[in-house]
């Protein structure tokens, strides 16, 4: 594919007015927008702010990178955009930005595309290439320069072939891999960096690409044997078994790009740390700043995010079965029976999913099973499933341990086979094989049985009767209190710990006592923020920049749908005001649907599950009185926007 054809002129700007970070990004996708690329604003900035998230793609010396690959995307294209003034966008040498390059990747890119993108993603290195981009004045001469630099990089790669041969054998010869979390930009930026330093420095280096079109110039055991040492520049996992008894050193990806030198260096003398793929401390320098809190939340939030379609897809179904059995033929009917035992069954697995992926997080694929079948203990104390067979999968315990033993079963299990592979280091390599198909599933499996039939489940057993029956038995004064902290809970972070938290309470309390009282709290708070947005827009739009007067309009389609994240563009311009303005609309309305007796028994859908509430008059007054005091408080306090 030609870089022309990724270059569109039409979605270039070449004097971009934006002065701040958000601004910038706006601006930018709103020009695709126009120029066609993107049918979805809103969904691609909300993936372009996610990937921002991570970490800045501001690589600095005056360049950012926005990137996102997702079903907005109508064709692969790259948008151009200059800055006159600069503009302040947190880049990692604190400079402002002058040079923006927001990639597009259509959620099912082909490889032509994907390599297109990747190549000019390498052309950026060429310090030449960005000198002269910041003085070109016309697209069309934006696109000879980057034309004119594939075609040289070309010819001194099939120049570098024709003469490999000859090369000197007693060269230091290193091996890396390179991986971001989209794997279109920084990836292959970080190979090009890596390659150009090495042949500087009269080092070879073989780069292995993990990006977005899959494992590329993989690389071999003889090539790991043959190193002198290895470089991980990557921000996602990547295969490090094959690495076991090298000196590795393991850095984000951005790394590669800008500390080459540096890497390379220590990788030639064999000064990093030795891998030994067996220890629970792997060969890691300086990886991370993460603290155990942010490791531990990780972890939980793989499981979750595993678990969330279970959640979701069998909670609704077993709700549409009930408006069967009430409208449509009772308990007996065909209808009824089939949605109940889908829903029933998908549910069946959010536990053992939960656990299973929690720990999976921690140890790898070894622990999986053992997370899997933990989890599965938690969720019945004694049953028979089938006619097959009868589980009894715990001692003194009256009833299942239920949402909190699952997570304990998940980090159990994840903790144990770190432990394991700690212990099975020290067994001689001829035993190695056994590991993953012999050793790690007897263990792991007896050890975290041992821990959840003995410990875990009475214990948990006994703390989730608790809360059952506390659940059960609870005051609407009672009630009200926790439905105000959950719903302004959902509001605090907008999709983060404190969401979370308050959503993975309510779905834990319904799935013990399939009461949906509080799942009604949590949608009602979280719908709030979206919706609040879009009234302030609408009735104070010169209060808001005409990107912000858009997205008020989708927030109203957001809202309804219960996407709590259509807000946080706003929050992240604004947060003083947004956050605190939708904390009180959220709180407000999560209290009002304790006050009503709201019950929602589906665990997502926004207002589309209306008619599965006990009380839906009470369900949409309150969503709609918490979200007209948010919307005027924050429109009441928002300055007028500067012409």
């Amino acid at each position: 594919m030609n870089i022309r054809d990724l270059l569109i002129k039409d979605a270039m700007i070449m004097d971009l007015k934006a002065s701040t970070k958000e601004a910038a990004i706006n601006e930018m996708v709103h020009q695709y927008h126009l120029a066609g690329v993107i049918d979805d604003e809103e969904l691609y900035k909300k993936d372009i702010l996610a990937r921002e998230a991570e970490s800045t793609t501001g690589i600095g010396d005056g360049i950012a990178m926005p990137h996102a690959r997702d079903k907005a995307v109508k064709k692969a294209a790259v948008l151009f955009a200059k800055s006159k003034q600069g503009v302040d966008y947190n880049s990692l040498d604190g400079q402002p930005v002058n040079l923006f390059f927001m990639i597009a990747a259509p959620a099912g890119a082909n490889n032509t595309h994907l390599q297109a993108l990747a190549a000019l993603s390498s052309l950026l290195i060429d310090p030449k290439l960005v000198a002269a981009l910041k003085q070109a004045q016309t697209p069309e001469e934006v696109q000879q320069l980057f034309a004119d630099a594939q075609a040289q990089k070309e010819a001194k790669e099939n120049q570098k072939s024709t003469t490999a041969q000859a090369s000197s054998t007693t060269r230091p010869f290193i091996v890396a891999v390179t991986a971001c979390p989209t794997g279109i930009a920084h990836t292959y930026m970080a190979e090009e960096s890596l390659e150009k330093t090495a042949e500087a420095m009269n080092v070879d280096i073989k780069v292995e690409t993990n990006g977005s079109e899959g494992v590329k110039h993989q690389l071999t055991a003889d090539e790991i044997k043959k190193a002198s040492g290895v470089i991980i520049a990557a921000d996602k996992k990547v295969e490090m078994a094959r690495f076991n008894g090298k000196p590795l050193l393991n850095r984000p990806v951005i790394d590669g790009i800008k500390k080459a030198d540096e890497l390379i260096e220590k990788a030639v003398k064999g000064n990093a740390p030795v891998y030994h793929q067996d220890v629970t401390a792997e060969a890691e320098e300086e990886t991370s700043n993460n603290s155990v809190w942010s490791e531990i939340y990780k972890d939980l939030m793989n499981g979750i995010s595993h678990m969330l379609p279970f959640v979701v897809g069998g909670g609704i179904l077993m709700a549409l079965s009930f408006m069967v059995e009430q409208y449509m033929g009772g308990s007996k009917s065909i209808g009824f029976i089939f949605l109940n035992n889908a829903g029933n069954l998908a549910f069946a697995f959010m536990i053992p999913v939960l656990a299973g992926y929690i720990a999976e997080s921690i140890g790898d694929r070894p622990a999986l099973m053992p997370g899997f079948v933990g989890g599965f203990m938690a969720t019945v104390y004694s049953g028979s499933f089938g006619g097959a067979y009868v589980a009894n999968v715990m001692t003194n315990a009256k009833s299942s341990a239920g949402f909190l033993g699952g997570i304990a079963a998940g980090f159990i299990a994840g903790y144990l086979t770190l432990f394991l592979k700690k212990i099975f280091a020290k067994l001689p390599k001829s035993l190695e094989g056994m590991k993953p198909m012999l050793l790690y599933p007897i263990f792991g499996l007896v050890l975290v049985a041992l821990i959840m039939f003995f410990i875990v489940n009475p214990i948990f057993s006994v703390i989730n009767s608790g809360v059952t029956a506390f659940l059960n038995h609870m005051g609407t004064g009672n009630a009200i209190v926790l439905g105000i902290v959950l719903g302004g809970m959902m509001s605090i972070d907008m999709g983060g710990p404190f969401n979370k938290a308050a959503y993975v309470f309510a779905v834990a309390a319904f799935t013990s006592t399939k009461n949906g009282d509080l799942m009604a709290a949590v949608m009602a708070g979280g719908m709030v923020p979206p919706f609040a947005t879009a009234i302030a827009t609408a009735f104070w739009p010169k209060k808001f920049t005409d990107d912000e007067r858009k997205a008020g309009i989708t927030n109203w389609v957001l809202g309804f749908s219960f996407i709590t994240e259509g807000a946080i563009p706003f929050a992240t311009a604004d947060p003083l005001r947004v956050l605190t303005s939708c904390i009180l609309g959220s709180a407000i309305a999560g209290g009002l649907t304790q006050w009503w007796h709201v019950s929602v028994p589906a665990p997502h859908g926004g207002f589309w599950v209306t008619p599965l509430a006990s009380n839906p008059f009470g369900y949409i007054i309150a969503i709609v009185i918490g979200s007209i005091i948010a919307g005027v408080i924050l429109g009441k306090w928002k300055p007028v926007k500067n012409k």
